[in-house]
């Protein structure tokens, strides 16, 4: 049941002096896998969901988690994640996964989450990722995020460089 659906319309109020953004939507329905010995979703799964989330986005937008720029391959490693755990969720429920870009900085990027079960905010959270260089049997190398990446995120950003 995995599909994705691109909202046609403007993001949330972000507050004053700040534009509304563009939003990116996820759906999924909740594995039995995905449960624990209480029947609710394990916490860590979340972190997972966030994850397929930014992987749809980047796909939609004609992007991947690994791609090559300039004869090099480039990764966008994990820095920081959190999450805020609001409801319980189990088996079979139908999630909505919510994704802005919260943050474009000169090498990373900030992605929020909203996770929805029905009109129910189920959990939020955000996960920061960098732009690094990939090179076998060497460590990444963070580098500036290439201009078609930043353009691509512009319409989902709440806030920029």
């Amino acid at each position: 049941m995995n599909h994705l659906i691109l909202s046609d319309v403007a993001g949330f109020f972000l507050g004053a002096g700040r534009h509304m953004s563009e939003v990116f939507e996820y759906q999924r329905r909740v594995e039995f896998r995905d449960t624990d010995m209480a029947g609710i979703v394990h916490f860590s799964v979340f972190f997972a969901y966030m994850e397929e989330a930014e992987h749809a986005f980047l796909k939609s937008l004609g992007l991947a988690v690994f791609s090559e720029h300039g004869g090099q391959e480039i990764s966008w490693p994990r820095v920081a994640a959190q999450c805020n755990y609001r409801s319980a969720i189990r088996f079979e429920d139908e999630l909505v996964i919510q994704l802005s870009v919260q943050r474009i900085g000169e090498k990373s990027v900030t992605y929020h989450h909203e996770i929805r079960s029905g009109e129910n905010l189920v959990a939020d959270g955000t996960i920061t990722t960098v732009c690094c260089e990939i090179e076998h049997g060497k460590r990444p190398q963070s580098i500036a995020i290439p201009d078609h990446f930043v353009n691509a995120f512009k319409p989902y950003a709440t806030q920029s460089q």
